[in-house]
């Protein structure tokens, strides 16, 4: 029971909580049925359906002369619509801009809005404007008796409920808000899809979304920017009547190096795509970008030039990065949510609004073909009284000069009714001619053929539909057009690594013995001959692009990676390693390695064992590294030797013996201990592995001490893996280097 309360004076008391809960309910449902949403008859919120009716009412008709927008204006907030009227004439703009709407409203003369800044329109006082004539789509039947009127907000004229719109609106320029609760958007759609969609349900009620989506593939934008949706999320769209559309700018490549954008998506700022591009080349995070240029004028309303460094860019990839980082793609909500025949909100599925609204769009052609069956039928009993009192026109002068009342008297001599009677009374002089019986007669087989007509196909709902069909089908011819929007299949925009956007540039990278590191560009340094701090040495070298990782392995077999770009100058003595790793305590850095991911190399131990792994299987994200090669107890890490397929892999130790076998005889693994290289006694060591072609020269490198080894002596020291090979010269016990050549 509410607590509520009436004192002497009349005054109903309620309490704070009943109060509010009614007032905020009664706004609620004031803003989501009067304000905000659509109704799926014509597709119109309240503003903009008084916008059109008191521009008809003002008589600016598409063929009419354009009137000031004041007072367009002016006559909606004091005749129908009583609220703001800059958010009136925001409305009344929206549907003037043929970029905002597929199928504009509103013809506009003046500065209307530029589709880079929508919201810069001049004032009313300067804009003049009437109505479209794809408007008379909505009003054309308005005074048919097709439509319910109510009293505006004083009660002192009346205003539509909905207007008779032939076409289903709803659909073709979409709408948005936000009201209680409960928000709509609807996307636009193209005119001729809608009708054939239409017309189909009209042939079969039961077409599944599946079929109708056959007829209606997607949106359509007032641009022809491009509908990436995949056709999986169209379907749920359409099927539940909530989900999102992603629109695409297209472009084309000109002069190999400018990609021109001809077309934006739907809502997007030009001057706002530009402050985009230039924040990020600003960060330097387009390297492929030179300049972005807006060249649209008025024969190119869109066009944006972006210009690339050069023509080996990846035209594809560099535009799918400013698909995903700037609002050359966007993507829209939709929500199929719109006030119903019944005069509740609720989100429809396409099938459920076209079907809907072609119960709504039939019941509004049976009002109008009733309409004119009662006014014929009307005109036709009048006609009756007419040939009757042609047939006695003297008697019926005779009465009208006798009689003192001669309506009675005609009623009662001549059987005619009181309307037939007046119209009797109300005609002229120049009507009594003899030509007059026989207008009277050829408009009465006129209306008859009319009024048999009109029964025929009020009576057979067959017939109803037909003709529904027909004037849909007419409409399509005269105001349809194709589709701007395509629709196709395309890549997920996908933005580069940090690594991708970096400029590639060739770096030399530089470790020193103490795990200092340095970058330095080019590839013709030698590390050697760099300067280093007291106490410090060259250990290690290697040469790559500024985009690559760069490789660390330290003394205990595990590897660290790091960006070449990232790594300080060779200016200096660089930086320690040890202030961006976190290697195990004592362990030293002896290698440095770069490459492309899938190099591979031979990574081995000085205890003889090894294998063939990619280098990418030594990156490691952690900065404790991670676990590349085991060691066993008292072997180091040898230098890594690069390898590709059909090469063979030299073998030296410190007794020294040489083995050279096969790369095929050693497996691939990410990480691990590997197969043994060569059979050797107890204290014997590896000193170095290489790998070369076969055919080529070997050259051994031992202090001051060089030996070359040709073919035909690599061939002798040729075994298969784990055997002892081939003993060498002592002076070779301590092997530093090899080197090919052919």
């Amino acid at each position: 029971m509410s607590q509520q309360t009436i004192n002497y004076e009349g005054i109903e008391k309620k309490s704070v909580a009943e109060f509010t809960e009614k007032a905020y309910l009664d706004y609620a449902m004031y803003v989501i049925l009067d304000r905000a949403l659509p109704h799926i008859g014509d597709g119109l919120k309240p503003v903009q359906r008084r916008i059109i009716y008191a521009m008809s009412e003002l008589g600016l008709k598409a063929s009419s002369k354009h009137k000031k927008s004041a007072r367009t204006v002016g006559d909606v907030l004091g005749k129908f619509h009583p609220h703001g009227d800059s958010a009136c004439y925001e409305a009344m703009v929206l549907m003037a801009q043929n970029f905002s709407f597929r199928y504009t409203l509103v013809d506009g003369q003046g500065n209307w809005g530029s589709m880079d800044d929508p919201k810069s329109f001049a004032a009313m006082r300067y804009t003049e404007a009437r109505l479209s004539k794809f408007s008379q789509l909505l009003l054309e039947e308005a005074n048919q008796g097709t439509v319910d009127w109510t009293p505006n907000f004083d009660g002192s004229l009346n205003e539509p409920l909905v207007l008779p719109a032939r076409v289903p609106h709803v659909l073709l320029n979409g709408t948005s808000g936000i009201a209680v609760g409960m928000a709509t958007d609807i996307p636009p759609h193209n005119l001729r899809e809608v009708i054939n969609g239409c017309i189909a349900l009209l042939t079969d009620p039961k077409l599944t979304t599946e079929a109708l989506m056959e007829i209606i593939p997607a949106p359509d934008y007032p641009n022809s920017a491009q509908i990436i949706t995949s056709k999986e999320e169209l379907f749920k769209l359409y099927e539940t009547g909530h989900g999102s559309i992603r629109q695409r700018a297209h472009y084309f490549v000109e002069d190999g190096v400018n990609v021109v954008i001809d077309a934006l998506p739907y809502q997007v700022s030009g001057t706002k795509l530009l402050e985009q591009v230039a924040a990020q080349m600003r960060a330097k995070k387009l390297p492929m970008v030179v300049d972005l240029r807006d060249e649209s004028d008025h024969e190119n309303p869109v066009r944006f030039v972006v210009e690339l460094r050069s023509k080996r860019i990846d035209v594809e990839a560099a535009m799918l990065h400013l698909f995903a980082t700037t609002d050359l793609e966007k993507s829209y909500r939709a929500n199929f949510n719109v006030i119903g025949l019944n005069g509740r909100p609720q989100v429809k599925n396409l099938v459920g609004m076209l079907t809907e609204w072609l119960s709504y769009r039939t019941e509004t052609v049976r009002r109008r073909l009733q309409f004119r069956l009662d006014k014929v039928l009307a005109r036709l009993h009048i006609l009756d009284g007419m040939l009757i009192a042609f047939l006695n026109i003297d008697e019926v002068i005779a009465i009208i000069r006798e009689e003192e009342k001669p309506k009675a008297a005609l009623m009662a001599r001549f059987g005619l009714s009181d309307t037939q009677a007046e119209s009797v009374l109300e005609l002229k002089l120049r009507q009594l001619a003899r030509l007059e019986e026989m207008r009277i007669r050829t408009e009465q087989a006129e209306l008859e053929n009319e009024r048999k007509k009109l029964e025929r196909v009020l009576g057979s709902a067959a017939r109803l539909k037909t003709l529904v069909k027909k004037e849909l089908q007419a409409d399509a011819d005269t105001y349809g057009d194709d589709r701007r929007s395509p629709i196709v299949e395309a890549r997920a925009a996908q933005a580069m690594s940090e690594q991708e956007l970096l400029p590639s540039e060739a770096v030399t990278v530089v470790l020193s013995e103490n795990g200092w590191v340095r970058a330095a560009k080019g590839h013709d340094i030698d590390g050697a001959s760099l300067g280093y701090k007291s106490g410090d040495a060259f250990c290690s070298q290697a040469s790559g692009q500024s985009r690559q990782m760069t490789v660390f392995i330290d003394d205990t077999g595990r590897s660290y990676a790091l960006s070449a770009h990232s790594l300080p100058s060779a200016r200096s003595h660089g930086e320690p390693l040890t202030g961006r790793l976190n290697p195990p305590a004592g362990a030293n850095f002896t290698q440095v390695l770069m490459g492309q991911p899938t190099d591979k190399l031979l990574l081995a131990s000085s205890a003889g064992f090894g294998f063939i792994t990619q280098l990418q299987n030594l990156y490691s994200k952690n900065k404790a590294g991670k676990a590349a090669i085991s060691l066993p107890k008292g072997s180091r890490v040898l230098t890594p030797a690069p390898v590709t397929t059909g090469q063979w892999i030299m073998v030296v130790t410190s007794e020294p013996r040489m083995l050279v076998f096969s790369v095929d005889e050693l497996p691939e693994l990410t990480k691990g201990k590997g197969n043994k290289l060569i059979h050797m006694p107890k204290g014997e060591q590896v000193n170095a592995v290489f790998a070369f072609m076969p055919g080529e020269k070997v050259t051994l490198v031992a202090g001051k001490y060089e030996k070359v080894f040709g073919p035909t002596s690599i061939e002798d020291a040729f075994e298969s893996r784990a055997k002892k090979g081939m003993v060498l010269p002592r002076t070779l016990k301590k092997v530093t280097s090899i080197s090919v050549s052919k």
